[in-house]
């Protein structure tokens, strides 16, 4: 595939950034979904909006995972599941906890850390579906959740597991933080806070007596949300015991899966220098693709038609290149640095 060539429109980053949210798009070759609850532990259950082949058992299987705030609805998942289902493939768009409509289903939160809840619906789709070839893809936080996943799995990783991809993925969450509250990114701050507080606000309201909402109301920032909230019932002792606990960059060096992970260098607040960490970088198992433009999940290209969401095409290509039975998982080619625009 050629190299990222922005959008002639779209060469600032958040130029890109907010165009991949707000640009209409349309899915007419997705087929509806049938949707499916998997019960990660005990009282929570999250649920998938699934496109099955005629005979899923004999396809490959590609799993979703959204960024922060996102759902299964959010346009990069419905484009990437739009292309694997074109290609012959099973698609799951999973909801994170609490996600797309989702509160019902826990009583607990969604974080960065609960990779566990991709392990369990990993497991589920092998042991009750039999699918013997299935891929995860995570954008942003979902990112993160993958890689993390794959990390925490290791040498122990099921042979049905043949590959992850990351875009743009919060690998280190104290850093992606705190480049949230730079000045130039007060429009993510406050997007991404205003979003949170308002889904604490129908949680509280779905089981009274659980969440004291009062503290939120002095929170600003991401990290002071992380303090205040998700620190207070996730587990955490605070949000920067949260963020060394939760980064998949902890455990990236444990990967043993191939795995492809793609950033831009401009992205405004996933910080290029995660990627340089000797965990990642050196990886023999882990691709990695850095266009200099993209901004932060966009990548959108100057070409029209299927070329225009060009990260969307160059994870199917991944997925596609390691679509062939494995008696094990070996490196898949190493370090691929893409500096040209």
């Amino acid at each position: 595939m050629h190299s990222f060539e922005p959008h002639a429109f779209l060469h600032n980053p958040h130029a890109q950034t907010l165009a991949s949210s707000l640009w209409p798009r349309r899915f007419p070759r997705l087929p509806p979904s049938v949707a499916r609850e998997f019960e990660t532990e005990p009282g929570t259950r999250i649920r998938g909006e699934c496109h099955w082949q005629a005979a899923p058992r004999e396809r490959p299987t590609l799993v979703l995972v959204h960024g922060l705030e996102g759902s299964s609805r959010s346009g990069y998942m419905l484009g990437l599941a739009q292309r694997a289902v074109e290609a012959g493939w099973n698609a799951v768009r999973l909801n994170q906890r609490n996600c797309g409509g989702t509160e019902s289903l826990t009583p607990t939160l969604y974080n960065s850390g609960l990779s566990g809840d991709y392990r369990a619906v990993l497991m589920e789709l092998i042991e009750r579906d039999a699918l013997t070839a299935i891929f995860f893809a995570g954008y942003s936080m979902g990112g993160n959740l993958v890689l993390k996943m794959a990390g925490e799995l290791g040498e122990e990783a099921p042979r049905e597991l043949r590959g992850v991809a990351a875009v743009c993925p919060c690998i280190d969450l104290a850093l992606c933080a705190d480049a949230v509250a730079l000045p130039g990114n007060f429009i993510y701050q406050r997007h991404f806070v205003g979003r949170l507080k308002e889904r604490m606000r129908r949680k509280a309201r779905l089981f009274p007596g659980k969440f004291n909402l009062g503290p939120m109301a002095r929170a600003r920032t991401l990290r002071d949300f992380d303090d205040i909230v998700t620190a207070t019932y996730c587990g955490f002792r605070d949000a920067s015991d949260y963020y060394a606990r939760s980064s998949a960059l902890r455990v990236t060096a444990h990967i043993r899966v191939p795995a492809f992970i793609l950033t831009a260098q401009d992205d405004p607040f996933v910080p290029f220098a995660s990627f340089s960490d000797p965990a990642v970088a050196g990886n023999a198992h882990i691709q990695l693709c850095t266009p200099q433009r993209g901004g932060h999940c966009a990548f959108i290209s100057r070409y029209a038609g299927g070329a225009r969401y060009w990260a969307e095409a160059r994870l199917m290509d991944f997925f596609t290149s390691h679509d062939s039975p494995v008696t094990n998982h070996s490196p898949s080619g190493g370090l691929e640095l893409q500096s040209r625009p």
